[in-house]
């Protein structure tokens, strides 16, 4: 794609402008009145790891199409126990490349918990009891080209793998252009008596459409740029596409199903990175997927096809009818009641990896208001009223601009000498709006989003376990019976895990003694017990969220015996008994 050297200056001028990246030194705490560019993103984990070395790891997980590094900010507190014996948090964001608030979420999360440890209770005992793995960009190339390149605010989405869109022996060769090099990707439009456009009324920066038998004003021609190839068509064939939201394993389908699938499963180089690091740490067992628009919690399965336990859906609304409460406005919903997809993060996480995974779809659009208080539409809902609302929504949002942002995220249509079209307008929001929260709003929804993370990661299984009763029963027998208790609100293993058989049941063993017979217990107080006719010395279940389970064993023998309950989401637990 063919850049000025206009573009150039001015792309570079936007990219480090002090309303949107800031100015100075990173250091902690972080700041999050403003957002960061991929290279600060690191500089920020690093500065992070620098500070806390004793609770933080700083791992590259692999690299991107263009060879960038993708991190991941390990935070444990290994004097409380081993990384892979701890419950693990995986929070990750900026999957798509445009996403950028997400990866502020993620950012602020890791400075939250680190800069806390120790002082506030809860955080010590969060991070005390679990593992994090934070990732705030997976797609580290989009991220770098959003603020680098000129663009709208829905593009440099993809992860870079070219792609011939318009089927003309051609990569990635047509692209829209940054014609008046302002550093954004805007509208084109043309006055046209003909056109199906008129200015609106009430802001004529606003088109409305004409009704049958107006008179046109205007043609819109869609975004900026110049027919690079010379096929006659303009903008067709911009960078990739392939989605990395759609590109995981399971329930992947091919292109001419779900676009941006990509030609196979993990064909993202990056992708495949996460998802190989991931299977590694088969500790994980809550996740989350910060995304960029919508104010939503979004929760499995994404296609309505497909059936979940219903003790995993009371798991997840633990988390999600809570979450709702901490993020006014925000709904929580299986994803299919947003729109089906296919080969996505959660899927992946829950079917393949057995951990309970949430999306969050972060910013709210109609709180950007100028206006008095009013009741607005739940986030996720279809607006009523069709083009007129959508139309009054944007008058809103111009006054926003105007009056609250000083303008910044709006540009007012400028005449452009087109070499195709002449003169024509250029005009329309900036690339640093409409999907993300000006910076001034950006602290209190990092800080809400995050809570819910922590709320998340306060409920991540904790188990104990007590011989509460212990009986001669004569002859070298012995009746003994242990309790676990869950107390916290997530199950020890999905009941979709334990359904699929996706790894090792947790299960309670006894050694140093002869088992004789064991089970679990229905009622201790009228000895009602299921005696597991097999191997009696292993008890395999797993543990649902604030939950008691009662064992019994029959055991031949004298001295110590021992009882270890053994997870791979929960941590290890273990005590004994001397007969």
């Amino acid at each position: 794609m063919k850049r000025s050297i206009f573009s150039i200056i001015a792309i570079f001028s936007l990219a480090f402008s002090a309303w949107a990246t800031g100015e100075g030194k990173i250091e902690v705490p972080l700041r999050f009145d403003r957002y960061y560019n991929y290279e600060e993103v690191v500089k920020a984990m690093e500065v992070l790891h620098a500070a806390y070395p004793d609770l933080t790891q700083l791992e590259s997980l692999g690299e991107s199409e263009e060879g960038r590094k993708i991190y991941v900010l390990k935070i444990n507190n290994s004097k409380t126990g081993a990384e892979l014996e701890k419950p693990g948090v995986w929070v990750d964001g900026n999957i798509h490349g445009n996403e950028i608030q997400a990866g502020e979420v993620c950012l602020y999360y890791a400075n939250m918990l680190l800069t806390k440890y120790g002082t506030n209770e809860k955080i010590t005992k969060v991070v005390d009891r679990n593992v994090h793995y934070i990732v705030p960009v997976v797609n580290v190339d989009g991220r770098a080209h959003f603020f680098e390149d000129a663009h709208t605010p829905s593009s440099s989405r993809s992860i870079r793998v070219p792609k011939d869109d318009d089927n003309d022996g051609l990569f990635d060769e047509d692209a829209p252009d940054d014609l008046d090099g302002d550093g954004n990707i805007c509208q084109m439009r043309i006055k046209d008596p003909n056109g199906a456009y008129k200015a609106d009324p009430e802001d004529p920066r606003i088109l409305v459409r004409v009704k049958p038998g107006e008179k046109g004003e205007y043609t819109l021609l869609g975004s900026e740029g110049i027919d690079n190839d010379g096929d006659g068509r303009f903008n067709e064939d911009a960078e990739g596409y392939l989605d990395p939201n759609r590109n995981w394993g399971y329930h992947w389908m091919p292109p001419y199903v779900q676009r941006g699938a990509g030609n196979f499963p993990l064909s993202g180089v990056g992708l495949k990175a996460t998802n190989d690091y991931v299977a590694k740490h088969p500790n994980i067992i809550m996740n989350f997927a910060f995304h960029n628009a919508g104010g939503m919690w979004l929760r499995v399965p994404s296609e309505k096809s497909i059936q979940i336990p219903a003790s995993d859906i009371a798991s997840y609304d633990v988390i999600g009818k809570e979450a709702i409460k901490i993020t006014p406005g925000y709904v929580y919903m299986p994803s299919h009641d947003l729109y089906p997809t296919y080969g996505d993060t959660d899927g992946q996480f829950f079917f393949v990896f057995g951990s309970y995974a949430l999306v969050g779809e972060l910013f709210q659009n109609q709180t950007q208001t100028y206006s008095e208080a009013k009741k607005t539409p739940a986030s996720g809902e279809q607006a009523q009223g069709g083009r007129d609302n959508r139309n009054e929504q944007e008058r809103e949002q111009l006054k926003f601009s105007d009056n609250v942002t000083q303008g910044e995220l709006y540009k007012d249509w400028k005449p452009f000498k087109h070499p195709v079209y002449g003169d024509i307008e250029i005009g329309g929001w900036v690339k640093m709006s409409s999907r993300l929260p000006h910076p001034f709003m950006l602290p209190e929804l990092v800080h809400r989003n995050a809570s819910v993370v922590l709320l998340a990661a306060d409920n991540t299984p904790e188990i104990s376990m007590e011989v509460f009763e212990v009986k001669n029963m004569g002859k070298d027998l012995h009746k003994v019976r242990v309790r676990l208790k869950n107390e916290k609100g997530l199950a020890s293993m999905t009941a979709q895990a334990v359904k699929d058989k996706l790894y090792s049941i947790d299960h309670l063993k006894v050694t140093g003694g002869k088992v004789i017979a064991g089970g679990k217990i229905a009622n201790h107080r009228l000895d009602q017990v299921s005696y597991k006719e097999v191997k009696p010395e292993i008890q395999f279940f797993a543990m649902p969220g604030n939950s008691i389970a009662e064992y019994e064993f029959i055991i031949e023998g004298k001295g110590k015996v021992n009882f270890d309950y053994i997870s791979t989401k929960a941590k290890n637990v273990n005590t004994s008994v001397t007969l």
